[in-house]
């Protein structure tokens, strides 16, 4: 009997619903081509489910992701929720709770720009000629973000905020080896950014990544201090395999990866566990301000769904053959509004249709 996939697909607010519905395409296919079981229910998270159910992460999608073997996500949030308290917000209501529940502390961000396709990047041609592909692996559950106290403190005699950052060896660890098992994979290159000049707590990362890279003979480690790193990838973001990085630093590492691939509408994410489990999604948001407009872009999707299935369901063949079909479409000259300069530009379900073209061809 054929061992059945069960992904819990939450298309949530702005342009989710739409850039969920191309990648239900390429799962079809897939289904199909392949003849895998792949089952998807769909369950209500964010704005929607606030309307719906008067919370962001009700019951029954908490349920639907716990019995199934991975969560691909849209969007969530919107205008419509902001007058809503910081607490009860969609993107804090519905987001850090499924985090902390599955313990999905580990956050892997794909950054490529085929060389073809330098044009879109807002970096300078002579710095990006060959293109890159970046895996930035960022510590998602510890650090400044989550320790305690976090607190402002105002009283008749002082008035000062407080934020404290804790990590401990194990956390470091566990992320450091997610980093160096994906290099495997890769270019066996890892470089690892962090203050040790300055911040205890990346002494100890620094020493730790250290102390495990030593399982990991085949692999290149490296370090560098945050600022430093910032600079490096502007400079040469070529020169880039896999970046680890803990939480703070890498959510702005992360970040400026993306955008010099031209678009946040090309860039996906999972965050993972020990146990493959993951939740994906594109890094963009919920992009209230082209819902309904038939523009968004809807390749980040389809690139969740393809780390999807090669992380949590280990089909590492057919996730390369998304990659391929998505790089295939994109030097046909294709384009979405995000990433044209011009008015030639085709709609979100227009370039749904033309990567299940090239998918189908590289079948």
């Amino acid at each position: 009997m054929h061992k059945k996939y069960k992904i819990a697909v939450l298309p949530g607010d702005g342009i989710g619903p739409e850039v969920m519905q191309e990648t239900y395409k390429i799962i079809n296919i897939i289904k199909k081509k392949f003849c895998i079981n792949i089952q998807t229910l769909e369950y209500d998270i964010g704005g929607i489910a606030i309307d719906k159910h008067g919370t962001a992460l009700p019951e029954k999608t908490l349920i639907g992701c716990k019995n199934s073997d991975a969560i691909l996500l849209g969007s969530v949030g919107g205008p419509k929720w902001d007058i809503l308290p910081s607490e009860k917000r969609p993107e804090i209501a519905s987001l850090l709770p499924i985090r902390k529940y599955f313990n999905l502390f580990a956050n892997l961000r794909l950054a490529i720009l085929h060389k073809k396709l330098n044009y879109l990047s807002p970096l300078k041609k002579k710095n990006i000629q060959d293109g890159f592909n970046i895996l930035c692996v960022r510590e998602l559950t510890g650090g400044i973000y989550f320790s305690k106290p976090s607190e402002e403190v105002k009283n008749k005699k002082v008035h000062y905020a407080i934020d404290t950052s804790i990590y401990h060896k194990y956390e470091i660890q566990r992320i450091a080896k997610i980093a160096f098992d994906e290099a495997l994979k890769r270019k066996c290159k890892v470089t690892s950014i962090d203050k040790a000049n300055v911040l205890y707590t990346s002494k100890l990362w620094r020493k730790t990544i250290d102390e495990v890279s030593k399982n990991y003979p085949k692999v290149h480690l490296s370090h560098l201090y945050f600022d430093n790193a910032i600079m490096q990838i502007i400079k040469n973001p070529n020169q880039f395999d896999v970046i680890l990085c803990p939480n703070l630093i890498g959510d702005v590492i992360s970040d400026e990866c993306g955008i010099l691939t031209g678009s946040i509408g090309m860039l996906p994410s999972a965050s993972i566990n020990t146990k493959n489990f993951g939740l994906y999604e594109p890094a963009g948001g919920a992009a209230p301000d082209i819902q309904g407009k038939n523009i968004a872009n809807p390749i980040a999707q389809i690139l969740s769904f393809s780390m999807l299935i090669n992380h949590s369901f280990k089909m590492t063949n057919i996730s390369n053959l998304i990659n391929i079909a998505i790089q295939k479409t994109l030097l046909k000259g294709f384009k979405t509004y995000d990433i044209s300069n011009d008015k030639n530009f085709i709609t979100t379900e227009q370039m749904g249709n033309e990567i299940v073209k090239s998918f189908i061809e590289e079948l």
